[in-house]
């Protein structure tokens, strides 16, 4: 079966003005700020203007653990949106901005797909409103004035060897993981061992997602730590003086983008945290805003429930006082039988062709994570709705082998066709979507502010991810107590580990008992607002492959971006 490519569905998208976009939720064209004519800001005047509803109903899309080639959450996102304006309901979808760096890499573009994207991909997938280069200036500004305090003097007495603050840069640049800087004669620096990250793993960007206003950023901003002194007393920005110049370049980036989908329903893309060291959420803003202005409002949150889902209910949650309705969890043929353990799936390479053929026995064997998962949402007291996210390559044996598990799990579930068909093959979905949320809500928190932070990994870990329990590494161990003894025990906490497992190792397929998670590193990102324990090794900087998205594409004579995807 042939489709047309996602570029040019997207360009063959008849766009609504902005402001008409807008004004299906009621904003009106005074709070917007025209970027172009396919994006725009929303001013945080929208904030105090428009009136708050309480009756809107808060979904967030999330998914079982995905294979490397992902199970597609964002398009079933902008179609679960798109289906509920067929039912009659003003909704609004809010997204993360795509990073650059895997646009060009692996994985390409993330805009959706099918006839349920946002529109026009090249403007979302590249540079947008300037978003990403706010967070990557502020960022390496404050790496500028920590190397410049210490060349002048380091009258804060801050240990070279204790700088927890690197570079940022919106590529996927393996040469960058660990550099030295400062090289040359005197006036050229002090010389150190340190590296750059993608700009989603800033933490700048973590706190561009959490905030809640621009004074409310300029706090986190002043919060943040760039190291220790020799007596092991946090740095901050503030100490710095370079907080307040941060906030100015990220004053225009805490404006939410509005675009539409291919069925013109309105978008708020904005923020892009990592999905494995920050919580991989949209903003905290986009959100109120949205949910100010709409009958429903449909989120993304990155990777499996385990991760996503656990840091939208008990980080992004905890921050902006919303509380969800409903939880989807997209479900695949291919990622359940992958969790069968029977076939490997390689990011970049073809499935591999008995994958393909018709076998719901696959699709039963991996079906622990399925449950797990579908668990691990009603730990929050969350209803979960079950997505199976149609394929061509399908078999309507195998969708009904996901639906038997989901339903003797007691979840609603119901089969999407949205990629191919827009929001009219997600109308199954969005009615049991209805149905969920007008449930009575028994949201819950997974852990308290008060407990401490051993407590809340190991809840976390036993919870969420199956584990038996924790094991911490001396350094883990003191960096916890240290943690603790400066003031950071209240926050919550942000497991880093491989998003292809429930567990710490990525080769634990299904859903793993009796193992321990091992805890080897904790870092604060104390502006954001969480304590971070690293498990297994966590690229922070990703490489290119052998052929990357960058080869394959051009701008034609046209001026026309081609092989974009």
């Amino acid at each position: 079966m042939s489709i047309a490519s996602d570029l040019d569905i997207s360009r063959a998208t008849a766009l609504l003005p902005l402001e008409d976009v807008a004004a299906q939720l009621g904003i009106g064209a005074h709070l917007l700020e025209p970027y172009g004519r396919s994006a725009a800001k929303i001013s945080l005047d929208a904030l105090d203007e428009l009136p708050e509803r309480p009756t809107a109903r808060y979904v967030v899309v999330s998914a079982i653990t995905p294979t490397p080639l992902g199970e597609g959450k964002t398009t079933t996102t902008v179609g679960l949106g798109q289906a509920l304006r067929h039912l009659g309901k003003r909704s609004a979808v809010a997204i993360r901005q795509p990073s650059m760096g895997p646009t060009f890499g692996i994985k390409g573009g993330a805009a959706g797909g099918g006839y349920s994207q946002v529109v026009p991909m090249e403007a979302l997938n590249l540079h947008l409103t300037g978003d990403m280069h706010a967070v990557t200036a502020a960022h390496n500004l404050l790496a500028a004035m920590l190397e410049n305090h210490l060349h002048r003097g380091n009258s804060l007495g801050i240990d070279p060897h204790q700088i927890t603050w690197r570079r940022v840069l919106d590529v996927n640049d393996r040469d960058l993981r660990n550099i030295v800087t400062g090289l040359g004669g005197r006036l050229d620096g002090t010389p150190r061992q340190t590296g750059f990250d993608i700009t989603a793993a800033s933490e700048v960007m973590a706190v561009l997602a959490l905030s809640t206003s621009l004074q409310d950023m300029r706090r986190r901003l002043g919060r943040m730590v760039v190291g220790y002194t020799r007596d092991g007393e946090p740095v901050s920005a503030e100490q710095l003086r370079a907080a307040g110049a941060m906030a100015v370049i990220m004053r225009e980036a805490i404006k939410p983008n509005l675009m539409q989908t291919t069925e013109n329903t309105p978008v708020l893309v904005h923020a892009g945290p990592f999905g494995n060291i920050a919580h991989g959420n949209s903003s905290v803003v986009a959100d109120r805003i949205a949910s100010r202005c709409a009958d429903y409002v449909v989120t993304e949150a990155g990777f499996g429930a385990d991760m996503g889902a656990e840091r939208f209910f008990n980080i992004k949650c905890r921050t902006s006082g919303l509380r969800p309705d409903a939880a989807v969890l997209v479900a695949t043929v291919r990622a359940l039988k992958a969790h069968s353990g029977r076939y490997k799936v390689v990011a970049g390479k073809p499935l591999p062709a008995a994958m393909l053929a018709e076998n719901p026995d696959d699709v039963l064997a991996g079906a622990a994570n399925l449950r797990k998962q579908i668990d691990n949402i009603r730990l929050h007291g969350v209803s979960p709705v079950v997505a199976i996210n149609a394929f061509p390559t399908d078999y309507s044996s195998e969708h009904e082998a996901i639906r038997q598990v989901a339903e003797a799990e007691g979840a609603r579930v119901a089969v999407s066709n949205h990629f191919l068909e827009g929001g009219k093959g997600a109308l199954e979905l969005a009615e049991a979507v209805v149905a969920a949320a007008e449930e009575p809500a028994a949201f819950q928190l997974l852990y308290p502010d008060s407990a401490d932070l051993r407590a809340k990994i190991e809840t976390i870990a036993t919870k969420v991810y199956g584990a038996a329990g924790v094991s911490y590494l001396p350094a883990a161990a003191r960096a916890l107590d240290s943690y603790e003894a400066n003031g950071f025990g209240n926050l919550p906490v942000c497991i880093a580990k491989t998003h292809l497992s429930l567990s710490s190792d990525p080769t634990l397929l299904g859903a793993p008992t009796g193992w321990t998670l091992p805890v080897r590193e904790v870092r604060a990102s104390v502006g954001a607002g969480f304590i971070y324990p690293i498990c297994g090794e966590m690229r922070t900087m990703p490489g290119l492959g052998s052929h990357p998205a960058a080869e394959s594409i051009d701008i034609d004579a046209h001026g026309q971006i081609i092989g974009l995807s």
